[in-house]
């Protein structure tokens, strides 16, 4: 399983509020049937390949341009373990174990 976690940021639409294009990205990653959940900086998404993954934040990535948003910035981090299958809930419980 691999996990990733992006951050898509339009720049120059004009209004502080994001919502509208977060939406968008979200809605692009539902299209590709992975799991995906939202959070106040960023959405953290799983799936079984890398190519999946990959599809998935292009996708992310399209939508918000396509937004009438002439510029955005995406920043990625991507964890492909391979001793083990992990996936976004299993490592959040670990940490929580552990307080």
């Amino acid at each position: 399983m691999i996990t990733a976690e992006l951050t898509i940021i339009p720049i120059g639409t004009g209004d502080t509020s994001l919502s509208e294009y977060i939406a968008a990205a979200i809605k692009a990653i539902e299209k590709k049937n992975i799991k995906y959940e939202i959070s106040g900086m960023g959405t953290q998404i799983e799936a079984q390949t890398i190519e999946e993954i990959l599809d998935a934040i292009k996708a992310a990535h399209e939508a918000v341009l396509g937004l009438d948003c002439r510029r955005v910035y995406t920043t990625i981090k991507i964890d492909d373990r391979k001793d083990a299958e992990k996936s976004l809930e299993e490592k959040i419980a670990s940490v929580k174990s552990k307080l």
